[in-house]
C-alpha cells in the first residue's frame, strides 16, 4: 500500500513543520487523540490544553529551543490524572530525525518544570526508519533508556479513518497510506470530513487548502472527484451540495478580499471603487486571474485595470 502525489517537492521541511504546528494549535484535544493515543485516554472535554509560551522556552533554553517543537501542558481539573507535558514534534524525513535531541530537549523541559509526567511524541511525514529508542548503558545495567510515541503517517491505513470524528484524522487521511487507485477517494472523504466536523468558514478555509497540497491531485483527477462527488444527482440530495456550497463560498469570500487588499495597495482609495464589480465575481478562476494581474502589471493605469475586470 502506498500512496503518490506528496507535496514533498513543493515546500521545504520549515513549512511542513508549521503546517502541523497550525494544526496542532487549532485542534489539541483532537491532536492529542490522534497522534499521541497511547496517552490520550479520558481527554477530549475533560481536559485543559495550554501550549506553553515561545517566548518563556527560548529566555531558558536558548539555542536549544526549536520554534516549531510543540509543548503542551494537559490538566485534568477534577483531578482525575496528574498534570502531562506532551512535546510534540513533527519530523518530514525519518532519516534526519535525532532522538539524542529530542532527549536532550524532554530533559531541559523535564528540569525547567520540575515533572518527570513528559511525554514526547514524533510525527513522521514520509517513509522511512528511524532510532524508536535510546539506551545507554554499561556491563552491570542500563543507565537511561528514552522512548517516544512515533506517528508515522505512512503506516497508518487510511481506511481505518475514512469515516472519523476526529477532525485532525480526516484532515490527515492525505498523509496516511492507500492504494494509489483510492486517491479521489481519499481526498473526497478529507474534504467531507472538514465541512462536516469543523463549522468554522476561516478554519474550513484553511485546512481544505492543507488538504489540497498534501493530496496534490493531478488535473485528470480532480475532473473525476468534481464528476463522482460533486455531480448534480448528488447535489440533489442535499448533504454533499450544501458542502460544497460553504466551501466554495469561503474560497470565494477569501479571494474577494484578497483583491480588495490589492486593490488598495495598488490603487488607493480609488482601487476599492471597483469593489462593486469584483464582489459580483463569483468564479474563483477569474477572481485568481484578477489578482495575478494586480501582481504582475506594473503601473497599469486604473481604468485599464477595470477594462480587464470587465472582459
Amino acid at each position: 500500500m502506498e500512496n503518490t502525489g506528496s507535496a514533498e517537492d513543493k515546500t521545504s521541511p520549515t513549512s511542513h513543520d508549521q503546517n502541523f504546528k497550525n494544526l496542532i494549535i487549532d485542534y489539541p484535544e483532537d491532536s492529542l487523540e490522534f497522534f499521541a493515543e497511547p496517552e490520550a485516554a479520558d481527554l477530549k472535554g475533560k481536559a485543559q490544553i495550554l501550549p506553553i509560551r515561545q517566548e518563556q522556552l527560548k529566555e531558558r533554553l536558548g539555542d536549544r529551543f526549536r520554534e516549531l517543537d510543540i509543548p503542551l501542558w494537559v490538566e485534568w481539573p477534577d483531578r482525575t490524572r496528574e498534570l502531562i507535558l506532551f512535546v510534540i514534534e513533527e519530523e518530514t524525513d525519518p532519516g534526519r530525525f535525532s532522538i539524542h535531541r529530542l532527549a536532550r530537549y524532554c530533559l531541559d523541559l523535564s528540569e525547567m518544570f520540575n515533572t518527570r509526567r513528559v511525554v514526547p511524541v514524533v510525527i513522521f511525514l514520509h517513509p522511512g526508519n528511524f532510532e524508536e529508542y535510546l539506551r545507554l548503558q554499561g556491563d552491570a545495567a542500563t543507565y537511561l533508556h528514552f522512548r517516544f510515541i512515533a506517528c508515522h503517517l505512512k503506516r497508518i491505513p487510511a481506511a481505518d479513518h475514512m469515516n472519523s470524528t476526529n477532525v485532525v484524522a480526516r484532515i490527515n487521511l492525505p498523509n496516511m497510506a492507500y492504494d494509489p487507485k483510492d486517491r479521489v477517494e481519499v481526498y473526497a472523504q478529507a474534504q467531507e470530513g472538514l465541512m462536516v466536523l469543523e463549522k468554522d468558514p476561516e478554519k474550513q478555509l484553511k485546512y481544505v487548502d492543507f488538504i489540497d497540497f498534501y493530496m496534490n491531485l493531478t488535473d485528470e483527477e480532480l475532473e473525476r472527484y468534481r464528476q463522482a462527488y460533486l455531480s448534480p444527482i448528488q447535489l440533489e440530495e442535499g448533504v454533499m451540495g450544501l458542502r460544497r456550497m460553504l466551501h466554495e463560498e469561503g474560497r470565494t469570500e477569501g479571494l474577494h478580499r484578497a483583491v480588495e487588499l490589492g486593490l488598495k495597495l495598488k490603487y488607493g482609495e480609488d482601487g476599492l471603487k471597483l469593489m462593486n464589480r469584483v464582489r459580483a465575481i463569483k468564479d474563483p478562476v477569474k477572481l485568481e486571474k484578477i489578482i495575478k494581474t494586480i501582481e504582475s502589471t506594473g503601473s497599469l493605469k486604473l481604468q485599464d485595470f477595470q477594462k480587464r475586470i470587465d472582459a
